[in-house]
């Protein structure tokens, strides 16, 4: 029961040796250069690794996405059609929050203005208002979502949530679905993204969304958030609202293409963070442990924590 590690953009040896300390009688290969005999492979671990390579295994059981995400494995055609498990860890739930909560509490205190004066020599205080007057809103209320409400709320912000079915989180106010959206939009002043990439919500932070955000906080203008995924924005529009004023600033981790090409106009919007996909990487050593007690659990019972359901896309 060999099991392959194919992942593209990252150390592939470093899963491998996480794998054999978990599993040292166990035969772990690699792709694309230690495949070996594909009928032998039962269990694949995978991060942006073309189809071909797990339809070319007959055996395959179960196919592991390493990331938060699955929109990698379920965006090309001729996927093995066995169980999908997605990436639910403390750690990687934890960085994610950690993340979103920096950036919102950087826009919160005007860090970005702070900034410009630092660079002009300006001594200049700037008004700060308190954590309880800045409206919060969480696209995608799943399990990353939920925490970094959580934790936005214990800081003290007003914090609601949309999601596309109805939930019912602790000192959150929750909408839901179409009906409710633009409600959600016109109480918002930071909308942070961390809905999963879908065929529903590809590209829907647009240019209409964006203008049915608040304009009457205390920030002076909207700030949009996106740690969730790239696809879910239109570049496009964020850069114009943001050269336009409709957007006062912006925190962007994730984007259209990835790396960002070093021609696009967010690099030179000073009213923009940029960072390059790391909000909250994949540790080895957690996310091992995790695939780890899944396989153990599979060959027990036969059963399997935080499957994909391909028709909903997550």
């Amino acid at each position: 029961m060999a099991l392959l590690v194919a992942v593209k953009g990252w150390d592939t040896q470093t899963w491998v040796a996480r794998l054999k300390a978990r599993f040292p009688d166990r035969d772990i290969r690699s792709w694309p250069d230690a495949i070996g005999n594909p009928a032998d492979i039962r269990y694949a671990l995978t991060w942006k690794a073309p189809a071909k390579v797990l339809a070319a295994c007959p055996n395959l059981e179960v196919v592991f996405s390493l990331g938060a995400g699955v929109d990698h494995l379920l965006g090309q055609a001729g996927l093995p059609d066995v169980p999908m498990v997605r990436v639910v860890d403390p750690d990687l739930t934890a960085r994610m929050s950690e993340w979103i909560a920096l950036q919102v509490l950087l826009h919160h205190r005007q860090h970005l203005a702070y900034a410009a004066q630092q660079r002009t020599r300006v001594w200049r205080e700037l008004e700060q208002p308190s954590a309880r007057d800045l409206r919060v809103g969480v696209l995608g209320l799943g399990v990353l979502g939920a925490d970094a409400a959580d934790v936005l709320t214990r800081l003290g912000f007003k914090v609601s949530g949309w999601s596309r079915s109805k939930k019912t989180l602790e000192g959150i106010d929750c909408f839901a679905g179409a009906a409710e959206f633009d409600t959600f939009l016109a109480r918002t002043d930071v909308l942070v993204n961390l809905l999963p990439l879908t065929a529903e919500t590809r590209g829907l932070v647009n240019k209409s969304v964006l203008e049915k955000l608040a304009r009457d906080g205390v920030l002076g203008g909207p700030v949009f958030i996106n740690a969730g995924r790239g696809g879910s924005h239109v570049e496009a529009d964020l850069i114009a609202a943001l050269e336009d004023g409709t957007l006062k600033a912006a925190s962007l981790d994730v984007f259209e293409t990835e790396p960002l090409a070093e021609k696009s106009p967010l690099w030179a919007c000073e009213n923009a963070i940029i960072t390059p996909h790391v909000a909250a990487d994949s540790d080895p050593e957690a996310i091992s442990d995790y695939v780890a007690e899944q396989i153990r659990r599979f060959e027990t019972d036969g059963t399997l924590d935080n499957r994909v359901d391909p028709a909903r896309g997550y």
